[in-house]
């Protein structure tokens, strides 16, 4: 009778554990915007320094995708730099879960091989992508991706004013999160660091 209570009592303890967890789950706020309905990020493909890269190539991982270019004064190198905190501050474990990709608005200028020594600046696992400006105009669909340019001083040549968000990819290849330029890298990890976790 009192091994009969005893596992009766053990089970409850792990019921009650499991609803606790899940509740605590339930309870964290993430501090991107969440999607009205989770769905698959579309596949696109695009060019870099050693040739095609698809989205589906990082599967199994977390993948941020931002539209930047390289002459970029302010936005883009700010945005990167975010991200590559956020990497500094997880383990060497948990960073290898996460891929970022820069797809240039700018293909003119933007050759794979500038946005290769690009993105390394910020970070050497980040990934730099370009295309045909249709190429690049398809992919971003799912990303509400604006872009247009504008004259700029003579040493600039010209500018591009562009959309600002980095969209997060779940590891399932969910479009899960997007995070406006405000957001701070503390906040990102935040959220990755709780995906990490419980995913």
């Amino acid at each position: 009778m009192m091994k009969t209570l005893k596992r009766i009592g053990l089970g409850i303890l792990v019921v009650g554990t499991a609803v606790l967890l899940a509740a605590c789950r339930s309870d964290y706020e993430f501090i991107g915007t969440v999607p009205a309905e989770i769905q698959p990020a579309p596949d696109f493909t695009l060019t870099g320094v050693d040739g095609p890269v698809s989205l589906s190539d990082f599967g199994g991982k977390y993948v941020f995708v931002y539209f930047g270019y390289t002459f970029c004064p302010d936005i883009c190198p700010d945005t990167l730099s975010k991200l590559a905190r956020v990497r500094r501050q997880l383990s060497a474990e948990e960073a290898d879960q996460v891929q970022v990709i820069m797809i240039s608005v700018d293909p003119d200028r933007d050759t794979p091989e500038l946005l290769a020594e690009y993105v390394a600046h910020f970070d050497d696992s980040f990934v730099g992508l370009t295309g045909t400006k249709e190429e690049i105009d398809e992919a971003g669909i799912p990303y509400y991706l604006f872009y247009e340019k504008h004259d700029g001083t003579v040493a600039s040549g010209y500018l591009i004013d562009h959309s600002s968000r980095a969209f997060l990819i779940d590891k399932n290849g969910n479009a899960r999160l997007s995070y406006s330029f405000d957001t701070t890298s503390d906040g990102i990890l935040s959220d990755v660091e709780w995906l990490l976790d419980h995913e």
